[in-house]
C-alpha cells in the first residue's frame, strides 16, 4: 500500500477463492463479501443483559445450530495454529469457529448474509488470521533472546467499528494525496493480545484489514498492517526501528533499483 511504518502483509485469496470479479467492487476496501443489514433489526442484536461475553475473545458462546430458518450448515470446526496456552508443556492452539457458529454470529449482528457464501467467508477467515499471526510471530523474533519461548495469544477481540489511530492518519493522508496513499479505510480491526512465556509479559498488536486491488486476473487482495500498539517505550523503538528500516529500503531501492 506504499504507507506503512510497521509490517504490512499483502495476501491474495487462497486457492479456490470462488468470489472472483472481473472488476473491483465501488468501494475497494469493504468486506470482500456483500451482506445486508437486516430490516427488520431495530437494535443491538445480542442481548448484552443475558448473553455472557467469554473474556478471552468478547464473542457471545455460539449455538452449532441455526438461529434462524436457513438450513443447516457445516459444524466441524478447524484447529488454528495459534497458540492459546501453554501448561506443563503443552501447547493449546485456538479453535475457528465453525460455518454454522460463524454465520450465527453474522446473525446476531443483523447482517443478511447468503447461506451459500458462508464456508467461504469462513475459509478466508482463517486463512487471514494464520497470515497475520506469522507477522505477529516476526516482531516478537526481534525482541527474543536467546532461548525464549515462543508466545501465545492470550485474548483478541475485533473492533470493526473503531478505526485506529494509524488508519485515520492514512486516511487523511489519502484524502490530500489520493495518487500516492489509499483512500478506503480498512474493512475490519482487531486487537491481539500475546503473553511472552518466559516474563509473562503482555503486548497488545494492533491489525488493519484492507482489501487491495485485485491481481490481474481477477483474485482477490487483502493487505494487513500488523504492529505493537505503542502502550510500551519498547514497543514504540520496534515501531521506530521497523519503519525506518522499510524507508531506507524503499530509498535504496529508489536509488539503486532491487538487488
Amino acid at each position: 500500500m506504499g504507507q506503512s511504518l510497521s509490517s504490512s502483509l499483502s495476501v491474495s485469496a487462497p486457492a479456490g477463492y470462488p468470489m472472483h470479479r472481473s472488476d473491483p467492487p465501488p468501494h475497494s476496501s469493504g468486506c470482500p463479501i456483500q451482506r445486508t443489514p437486516s430490516s427488520n433489526v431495530s437494535k443491538c442484536p445480542i442481548d448484552h443483559p443475558s448473553t455472557p461475553l467469554n473474556p478471552l475473545n468478547q464473542m457471545p458462546s455460539l449455538p452449532q445450530t441455526p438461529l434462524d430458518s436457513s438450513d443447516q450448515l457445516p459444524t466441524k470446526r478447524s484447529l488454528s495454529s495459534i497458540t492459546r496456552s501453554v501448561d506443563a508443556g503443552r501447547k493449546e492452539t485456538w479453535e475457528y469457529p465453525s460455518p454454522q457458529q460463524f454465520y450465527n454470529a453474522l446473525v446476531r449482528k443483523g447482517w443478511e448474509t447468503p447461506v451459500e457464501h458462508v464456508e467461504t467467508m469462513v475459509e478466508i477467515h482463517n486463512f487471514l488470521n494464520e497470515r497475520a499471526w506469522g507477522e505477529v510471530l516476526k516482531w516478537e523474533k526481534r525482541v527474543a533472546q536467546p532461548g525464549d519461548e515462543e508466545p501465545y495469544l492470550a485474548r483478541l477481540k475485533g473492533r470493526p467499528g473503531e478505526m485506529s489511530p494509524k488508519a485515520r492518519f492514512w486516511l487523511f493522508a489519502g484524502w490530500l494525496l489520493p495518487s500516492r496513499f489509499n483512500t478506503e479505510p480498512p474493512f475490519d480491526r482487531h486487537d491481539w493480545v500475546i503473553r511472552r512465556p518466559r516474563t509473562g509479559e503482555e503486548v497488545r498488536y494492533v491489525i488493519d484489514y484492507y482489501s487491495a486491488p485485485p491481481t490481474p486476473d481477477g483474485e482477490p487482495v487483502f493487505a494487513l498492517d500488523i504492529r505493537p500498539a505503542l502502550d510500551s517505550v519498547q514497543s514504540v523503538k520496534e515501531r521506530i526501528v521497523v519503519g525506518t528500516g522499510e524507508i531506507w529500503e524503499e530509498l535504496s531501492v529508489r536509488a539503486w533499483g532491487r538487488r
